[in-house]
């Protein structure tokens, strides 16, 4: 571990970020566009409740190397690994070390498309305005100059934005996704870029329109209906490893599998960070986790559930650590027999 570090996997924010060389001439997106500002100070901090809180987050010396070798070499970092190992978590503790401002979070389904990360035109709305337009007399039709206002950038679709550093996108459960978007998403990565139809249709008479980001920041300009990226944005797409991914898209992607967490400081740090006060329940409920651990897998949020539930019952009638234990620590490997 050396100098070339960008992000160090440390819990205090730092200008790291402005160290980042060039990147290699087959990854170089720049150009010399209106950039796009954002705020950097918009630090959520992991504040998406579920996840272990970014300042409480601590990297291993493997994580920290890939997080580097994604962002030296502007490739997407496919994060593999159980539930609740922490895999949306370093987004969001990337995000806050290097001052990158609020994580761009899409989330994945078995029906997410492409586009729904891309854009949204909202042609209806379009319309209504129209004959809402012409029944007043105020005119009949929308120009090109108003059609931004019905455009509105998903999350991949503001991360491809131009700015002058990368944002952090998180496309979170990529394994869930139907088949064809994995290999949908290859063109995006490669080119760093995306057409907007409905914009490069007008692009004669409006070669540059304002649209809304997915974060409503500052407004980004499209020129000539397409939308391209000035730094490639630091993108970790997480998975359950619920299924495989094609070798095309494996190969443009910067890979890193979290194991299970078993440590019992890691587990402490992540209870602390979710239940600040509960210690005095913690370690008797972590050394019974990882015993339940051992023998199948768990996630670290039926460990969250359980010192909760030790912190908040008590008296006469109220389940003991044995009894908890049995409520919670279900294994998740393990195929529960339907009903007949």
């Amino acid at each position: 571990m050396g100098e070339w570090l960008i992000y160090r996997g440390v819990s205090e924010p730092h200008d790291g970020i402005d160290e980042l060389p060039d990147p290699p001439p087959w990854r170089d997106f720049a150009h010399d566009g209106r950039l796009t500002p954002f705020d950097r100070t918009a630090d959520d901090g992991g504040a998406d409740r579920r996840l272990p809180g970014a300042d409480a987050y601590r990297a291993d010396e493997g994580t920290v190397e890939a997080v580097n070798t994604a962002l030296y070499l502007r490739r997407p970092l496919l994060v593999t690994g159980d539930p609740g190992v922490g895999k949306s978590t370093l987004a969001h503790a990337v995000a806050r070390e290097l001052k990158l401002g609020q994580v761009l979070r899409w989330p994945v389904n078995s029906k997410t498309e492409l586009r729904d990360g891309l854009y949204r035109y909202d042609s209806l709305g379009r319309l209504e305005e129209a004959g809402v337009a012409r029944e007043l007399g105020t005119g009949g039709g929308q120009g090109a100059a108003d059609l931004g206002r019905y455009v509105r950038l998903g999350p991949l679709g503001t991360a491809l934005a131009p700015y002058a550093l990368p944002r952090v996108l998180l496309i979170d459960e990529i394994d869930k996704c139907d088949i064809d978007l994995p290999n949908d998403l290859l063109d995006v990565f490669e080119e760093g870029s995306f057409e907007i139809p409905e914009l490069s249709r007008v692009a004669d008479t409006q070669p540059e329109v304002r649209v809304r980001p997915a974060d409503d920041g500052e407004a980004v300009s499209v020129v000539r209906g397409t939308v391209r990226c000035h730094a490639f944005p630091f993108t970790i797409l997480t998975s359950n490893g619920e299924r495989e991914f094609p070798p095309a898209f494996l190969r443009r992607c910067v890979r890193l599998h979290l194991p299970a967490v078993d440590d019992d400081e890691r587990l402490r740090a992540i209870v602390r960070a979710h239940l600040p006060g509960a210690d005095g329940h913690a370690d008797a409920v972590i050394a019974r986790f990882l015993r339940r651990a051992a023998s199948g897998e768990l996630a670290t949020d039926q460990l969250l559930n359980a010192v909760y539930l030790m912190s908040r019952t008590s008296g006469a009638g109220a389940p003991d650590l044995d009894r908890l234990s049995e409520l919670v620590f279900h294994h998740l490997n393990v195929t529960v027999p339907a009903e007949s």
